[in-house]
């Protein structure tokens, strides 16, 4: 088994998220939507929808479905967890997620170096 690396892009201060909005970041070339929920964790999956391939998953409405931090597409309300990136509403579909931390109070975004 090989273990990857990841690479860290730092994003913003960590303070500059909302709590319950999400923000559009570029990451290389992938766009990654970054949301800051109610009790201060973060989460990153990619910002295009994969229904419509629109770009609009940053702004979409951050709530929970049982104890899944979740959002809602803004465009067809489909809903996503979002530590997995599952679509909670239909099955095999699902937008990428990413790991993300806080290193000296600035958000950071991992993702694998291309080969």
């Amino acid at each position: 088994m090989t273990t990857e690396t990841l690479t860290w892009t730092t994003v913003c201060p960590y303070d500059r998220l909302q709590p319950e909005r999400g923000v559009a970041a570029l990451v290389g070339d992938v766009q990654i939507a970054i949301f800051r929920t109610h009790d201060g964790a973060l989460h990153a999956i990619g910002n295009l929808d994969p229904i419509t391939g629109a770009p609009v998953m940053s702004r979409g409405i951050v709530g929970t479905r049982g104890d899944a931090p979740t959002v809602a597409s803004p465009l067809h309300k489909q809903v996503y967890d979002l530590r997995t990136g599952e679509c909670l509403d239909v099955p095999g579909v699902r937008v990428p997620s990413y790991p993300v931390r806080i290193r000296d109070g600035v958000v950071q975004v991992g993702t694998r170096p291309r080969s």
